[in-house]
């Protein structure tokens, strides 16, 4: 749960700097990978960390949503992950205070507090960042950006 915004400011940018490390560090050819059949590519894992993050303005936020169709190229869906993670941080900072953190919204017939939602984005995205550094040493890969720290 965060109390104060700039907390969450702080954590974020750490948080989605790693994100974008391991997004950049992805090529083209890994983006088919997948653990097995029936389940998402290491693409589609890359592009639902892009799109989850419109997630929030469920909560309120208003912010552009990211654009429809999934880029066919690593270095797109790494562009358009820097852009939705500064337009949900600035909506955070200029939409919401202190006091907007402890504010509840219905979510799945329960109660979340904003400062919770908040707290579970960022673990949302350290969870894909992990399924992400399977696939990518799946696909060959040996440079792996570290995903925590």
């Amino acid at each position: 749960m965060f109390y104060k915004v700039e907390d969450f400011v702080t954590e974020w940018e750490h948080e989605s700097a790693l994100t974008s490390q391991l997004l950049e560090a992805l090529p083209d050819e890994a983006l088919s990978q997948r653990v097995a059949e029936g389940h998402w590519t290491l693409g589609e894992i890359a592009w639902h960390l892009v799109q989850s993050l419109h997630y929030m303005t469920t909560m309120g936020l208003r912010f552009s949503a990211p654009q429809e169709e999934q880029s066919t190229s690593a270095a797109g869906i790494a562009a358009e992950y820097r852009k939705i993670s500064r337009e949900m941080l600035k909506a955070v900072m200029t939409q919401w205070n202190d006091a907007s953190l402890q504010e509840t919204m219905e979510i799945a017939g329960g109660q979340w507090r904003n400062g919770d939602s908040l707290r579970l984005t960022i673990v949302h995205q350290a969870h894909h960042r992990g399924q992400m550094t399977v696939l990518m040493r799946q696909a060959g890969m040996k440079d792996i950006p570290r995903i925590f720290g």
